[in-house]
This record gives C-alpha cells, sequence and structure tokens, in this order.
C-alpha cells in the first residue's frame, strides 16, 4: 500500500511545542496526496473525518484520476458532497488496470462505501451436493464452502430452486437424503420408499452397485444430459416390457415421467444456452432492477432480482457493469453472460472476469434471435419487479408520512433508531440498536452495546440504557458540533426519531442523558413504545416528553410498523445476547493468562484433560508439558491460585 504520508525529517525541539497545523480538509487532502502519486494503475480510497470510507475507485493512472478530483467545478452534486467530506486517502498500486478492478469490486462489496453503487444482496447461491464420501451417496441442498467431498451442481437461483429440483431427484433417481446417523440405524424402509422417492439402500432393497448407478444416472441429468438419459431409460423399460418384468418397467416408466415434468416446467430454456447468466436492468424513478436467469447444463435453474443502491442519476450502463464486477467477487463465472444494456468498459470487465475464472469469458449484448428474445423476458420480469418496489415504496411512504402526523414531526422521517437491551438476570447485559429508513431496514447500521459499567447493579435496565444513550449520543454530538464548525449540514446519522422499547421510566432516563450531553430539550424527537396490559400486541400506549401517553387504533398500519421496529430491536438485542452468553460458555480460563496461546493451551488440554485439570497441576507437572518453561508453568499456577 503506497502510503499518502511522506515521512517528515526529526522535528526541531524548538518546533516541538509549536501547535499543530489544521488537518487538511476537501480538496485540499486531494491535492496533497496527489503530489506523491504515480501514474501508475492502482485503487484509491476516499475516507471521512471518523475514518469512515466514503468511497473506493479504481484508475488506469492514479495521478491522472484523483487529479479529476482536485479540480473546482465541474462535479456532480453526490461527488462534490463527497470531495468535500473527504479527510484522508489510502492507495493500492496494482500490476494492471484489471488488478484494480477485481481489487475495487471486493473492497466494495465487502465495506461497502457509502458513495458507491453497491450490490445489496451479498448471500451465496444454494447449490446441490452430491456427496462421494459414503458407500450410498447422500443428495442434499448445499451453501458456502464446498469442503465436503462431492460433485456440487448450481449456482440455483433460489433455495426454492434447489427444492424442485431436489424433489425430482427424488421422484426419478430414489436418492437418499436422509443423514449418514439415521441411514446407520434403519432397520427397515422409511416413509420416502414406501412414496416411491427413496431406493432403501439403507437396508438393502437395493443393492449398492444398483444405487451408484441410479447417482450417476442423476449426475448425467444434472450435466445436461436429459435427453441421452432419456433415451436410455426408455431403451430399458421397453426391454423389461418384452421380458414381462413389468414392475421394473413401471418403475422406469415412472422416472421418464418425472424427468420430462421437469423439463417442461423450467420455462424459458432456449436451445442452445447450455452454461449462461442473463441480467437485464431497468431504471425508474431513481432505482434499478438487476435480474438474473441462471442456465446451466442446459436447464434453467431459476430467477431472482436484485436492488442495487446507487445515486438516482447514475446511467443503467454504469450500475449493470459495477453490479457484475461485484457479482462474481466470490461466485463461479460462466462461459457466456447476456446483458440487456452495453455496459461501461466492457472489455475491461471480461478480461477481470477471464482472470478470475481460468477460462474464456464471453460478455454479448444480443440484438437478435432466441438469445435477445430471453434477455428480452429478463428486461420485462426487471421492469415488473421494480414497479412492484416502487409500489411497496409508496406503500411506505405513506407509513411515514402517518408517523410524522403522529408525532409531530416537520417531516417524514428519514433515519429512526429504536433500542432495546437483553440480558438473563443481570448477566451478558448487551443493549442494541436497530436503524430503518424509506427503504426498509439498514443493518450495516446496527449496533451493538456491550454494558461496560461495572458500578451497575446486575438487571439495573435504567442504567443500561443510560450507557447506550450516552456512548450513542455523545459521538452523535461532536459529530454535529464538528459539522457545524465547517459550515455543512447535520450529519446523515442523525436520528429523525428515536424509539425506545419501554415506558415513561425509560424515557425519562434517555431524556435526562441526551440533556446532560448537551441536547436541548425536544432537539432530539424521544417517544417510547410500552406493551399494553397483558403485554397485548395491539394496545401499546407511547410516551412523549411533555405530552399525555396514548393508544393508536389496533388496525392503524402505522402501528403494525412501529410493532414490526420494536420486535426488530428485540430480536437484535436477545441475538447479542445470545452470542455473547455463548462466547462466554465457550471461554476457556486458559484463555486470559499471557503466553498460553493456541499451541500451548491444546497441549495443556492434551495433558491434563480440562482446564480444571489444569488448575489441580502442580508448578513441576505444568513443565513437563511441551513449551511450557519455569516461569510459564509458576505464572499458570499463580493464575488459578491468586498468586502474584
Amino acid at each position: 500500500m503506497e502510503s499518502p504520508e511522506t515521512p517528515s525529517p526529526e522535528a526541531d525541539p524548538a518546533e516541538a511545542a509549536a501547535p499543530a497545523a489544521p488537518r487538511l480538509a476537501g480538496v485540499d487532502v486531494v491535492r496533497d496526496n496527489l503530489k506523491r502519486l504515480p501514474p501508475k494503475p492502482g485503487v484509491y480510497r476516499m475516507y471521512d473525518e471518523h475514518n469512515d470510507l466514503l468511497y473506493v475507485g479504481k484508475a488506469r493512472n492514479l495521478k491522472n484520476r484523483v487529479g479529476s478530483y482536485a479540480k473546482l467545478g465541474g462535479h456532480t452534486q453526490r461527488i462534490a458532497r463527497m470531495i468535500s467530506l473527504t479527510r484522508s486517502m489510502e492507495f493500492v498500486v496494482t500490476a494492471s488496470e484489471t488488478e484494480a478492478l477485481l481489487l475495487e469490486a471486493n473492497l466494495i462489496k465487502r465495506l461497502k462505501p457509502r458513495f458507491n453503487i453497491i450490490l445489496r444482496d451479498d448471500k451465496s447461491f444454494p447449490h446441490i451436493l452430491i456427496r462421494e464420501d459414503h458407500e450410498a451417496p447422500q443428495v442434499l441442498k448445499h451453501r458456502g464452502a464446498k469442503r465436503i467431498k462431492g460433485q456440487y451442481f448450481g449456482p440455483f437461483a433460489s433455495a426454492g430452486a434447489v427444492d424442485q429440483t431436489l424433489d425430482t431427484l427424488q421422484k426419478a433417481f430414489l436418492l437418499r437424503t436422509c443423514t449418514d446417523s439415521v441411514y446407520a440405524t434403519r432397520s427397515r424402509p422409511c416413509m420416502l420408499h414406501q412414496m416411491g422417492r427413496c431406493s432403501a439402500p439403507c437396508v438393502g432393497i437395493i443393492s449398492l452397485p444398483d444405487y451408484a448407478q441410479l447417482v450417476s444416472q442423476a449426475e448425467s441429468f444434472l450435466n445436461g444430459e436429459a435427453d441421452a438419459l432419456q433415451t436410455r431409460l426408455s431403451t430399458e423399460m421397453e426391454s423389461a416390457a418384452q421380458q414381462q418384468d413389468y414392475e421394473r418397467a413401471a418403475r422406469l416408466r415412472d422416472r421418464i415421467r418425472a424427468i420430462a415434468s421437469v423439463r417442461s416446467t423450467q420455462g424459458v430454456n432456449p436451445e442452445g444456452l447450455v452454461e449462461a447468466d442473463v441480467f437485464a436492468i431497468h431504471t425508474d424513478a431513481g432505482q434499478s432492477c438487476v435480474q438474473a436467469f441462471f442456465f446451466r447444463a442446459g436447464q434453467n435453474w431459476g430467477a431472482t432480482a436484485y436492488y442495487p443502491k446507487h445515486d438516482r442519476d447514475d446511467p443503467p450502463e454504469s450500475v449493470l457493469a459495477a453490479f457484475l464486477a461485484q457479482f462474481y467477487d466470490d461466485r463461479p463465472v460462466p462461459k457466456l453472460i447476456l446483458l440487456s444494456h452495453d455496459i461501461d468498459e466492457v472489455d475491461l470487465i471480461q478480461e477481470a472476469l477471464e482472470l478470475r475464472a481460468s477460462h474464456k469469458v464471453e460478455l454479448r449484448t444480443p440484438q437478435r434471435g432466441e438469445k435477445r428474445e430471453i434477455v428480452g423476458q429478463a428486461l420485462l420480469n426487471a421492469r415488473e419487479a421494480l414497479g412492484r418496489k416502487l409500489a411497496e415504496t409508496q406503500s411506505q411512504a405513506r407509513i411515514f408520512a402517518a408517523i410524522q402526523k403522529i408525532f409531530d414531526m416537520p417531516e417524514p422521517p428519514r433515519r429512526i433508531e429504536v433500542y432495546d437491551n437483553s440480558h438473563i438476570m443481570g448477566t451478558n447485559m448487551v443493549g442494541g440498536m436497530v436503524v430503518a429508513g424509506p427503504e426498509g431496514f439498514e443493518k450495516n447500521s446496527y449496533r451493538k452495546f456491550n454494558i461496560k459499567d461495572e458500578d451497575l447493579e446486575p438487571g439495573d435496565d435504567y442504567g443500561m440504557m443510560r450507557e447506550v444513550m450516552r456512548r450513542r449520543f455523545s459521538r452523535l454530538k461532536k459529530e454535529a458540533e464538528d459539522a457545524a464548525a465547517e459550515n455543512r449540514p447535520r450529519p446523515e446519522t442523525w436520528p429523525d426519531l428515536v424509539l425506545i422499547d419501554g415506558g415513561l421510566g425509560q424515557l425519562s432516563v434517555v431524556r435526562e442523558t441526551v440533556e446532560a450531553l448537551g441536547f436541548a430539550p425536544g432537539e432530539l424527537n424521544l417517544v417510547a413504545i410500552a406493551k399494553g396490559p397483558d403485554r397485548n400486541a395491539g394496545r401499546e400506549q407511547f410516551f412523549r416528553p411533555g405530552r399525555a401517553p396514548f393508544q393508536l387504533p389496533p388496525s392503524d398500519p402505522a402501528l403494525y410498523y412501529l410493532q414490526r421496529l420494536r420486535d426488530e430491536a428485540h430480536r437484535w438485542a436477545i441475538g447479542a445476547h445470545r452470542a455473547k452468553r455463548s462466547a462466554q460458555i465457550g471461554a476457556n480460563p486458559l484463555d486470559d493468562i499471557t503466553g498460553v496461546g493456541a499451541a500451548r493451551k491444546k497441549a495443556l488440554l492434551h495433558r491434563f484433560g480440562s482446564a480444571r485439570g489444569v488448575s489441580r497441576a502442580t508448578v513441576t507437572d505444568l513443565q513437563t508439558v511441551e513449551g511450557v518453561n519455569a516461569a510459564l508453568a509458576q505464572r499458570i499456577y499463580d493464575h488459578f491460585h491468586g498468586g502474584g
């Protein structure tokens, strides 16, 4: 990494007392770094005053690209604001622009900078796995790292697409889906065998060689050899019928029908599209939907829609290009990618994907024929999906307008923060904050607060809330003061509504805490939501400073939305509490001893069986463990016996 800072000579003692130079900001930061940048390809990052990442960009020539930010004027409003917030920059020089593109995509996807186009959905795709580490291979749904030995087929667009294909595999090939432990303990066939969906190798109804043949046929089907497989099964069926083995002929007939059924219900499946991904983008009202179709082994393996986060002025070509680079950052790349638009830097992206995939990759925007038709269908799906999302957004806008009216707000809220605490009998105390906006829950902004005040009484809910509020809003206060000093608007993290799960007591604690931090009365819109009598949903009471408690009609959509917010905060706080409790349960006393790392801990546990066994050992016994000298043995002994 090439640092923007240049080493300075040793300071003169006479200058040591001089006041520090003011920190550079905005264009000055860019110009200062520009002096030291080489004319080479690379990646640059821009950070704000809190060292939060604002933007990640790549360049064929770092000096020229970063130099464009040093010019006054000519920038969009978004870029101008990004430059004004910049307080530091970092650079990485790469061997080529292709490597810079791959690094940029990885950083954007992992760090989600505020001003970049971002692929929101980062879940891995499910696959079908046929295991190879058992005498009777199991077929199952798999998501995540491919550590199990076997054949992986995918990606599928969704778990539903996998389930549908697994259902076909059960009907057509009678493969087992049970776990190894269930398989080993069976003494008679299970219900799936009775339903004609498993060949029951567990109890020997089918021999292992015959079962292996079924597995081979299933793999042929998933590899796109369905035509040849159907022909072969038809020949076997006719042969069985001629030999008057009608039971076997009927089983083969049912398998042929199952294969034909799934092939006929896969929807769009053009000839010759063996391995390809199809992406079409539709943009409207400043939002975009990218519809993806996946074809593997000549079969349609499902579709899914994505809604990238981007500025409303970004053209669809730029959004689609950024989407592709991030989408394939950790996913397998097919040989053919069909697109609805001619994207920016198509040759560079194609070269980067080939480098990642280690095979030839073709990016094409078809203009005619069957491939154009399937891109057109993807585009139609993108248009309809975005229309549904915009309709949901309008519904959300109506709810936010209702919340504005309910809580006397000057305008609909853009950021709602919801707080809840969780503990069990005062142990593992955790506070949680969730954030919601017009586009739903903003999970990247969620926070958990491990309660650190050792003077708190166990289970002191008021004390927990006081600490959470102090930690959250002391930072917000500093951000607001810094923004005011630089004549900037209030920080975007300023909440329009603070919703506290609790009653009048919690509200009073929150109000006292934020006012002690310097917030004026009413500067923050504070509301507490308390469950109704008998904790009945729909009878919640709302508390506001200086107002009488009130309720909303049980059928009010705004009430339902506020309940969802409260429940999400509760879920998040409980999850954080359980994670902390699990970590405590799994903690080992040896972890707290200086000098005992993973290897020595393993050796100690292997020698004495447990941490308790280590605690009972003498200094002499401890020294018999490899890697434990006399000093460390004494330190371990003292740790358990209160010495030194």
